[in-house]
């Protein structure tokens, strides 16, 4: 298969959360997450599965309706070690 250079293959990322946010809104570190016990957040979590969006959506606490936003990350992504491969054998990264 020829490589078309004007086509972009961009990796599409969700966010799931009750929050209402705007476009262009941005979510940043150091406020207090919206998950468990509400402590300031030092990650931002994304994901290229959209069920997995949808159950973050799910567990946010809150009482507003379930949202999953088009993310798109502006720095380095990482794993999460506690839902990957390396803390969980067989689960996708």
């Amino acid at each position: 298969m020829e490589k078309n250079s004007n086509i972009d293959y961009a990796q599409t990322f969700y966010h799931g959360t009750k929050a209402d946010l705007k476009t262009g809104d941005l979510i940043e570190v150091g406020f207090n997450s919206n998950y468990g016990k509400k402590k300031k957040g030092k990650y931002i979590y994304l994901t290229a599965i959209l069920d997995a969006a949808i159950w973050g959506a799910e567990l946010a606490l809150g009482e507003g309706r379930e949202r999953i936003y088009l993310a798109e990350p502006t720095g380095a992504i990482e794993d999460d070690p506690n839902l990957t491969d390396k803390k969980f054998p067989g689960n996708p990264t």
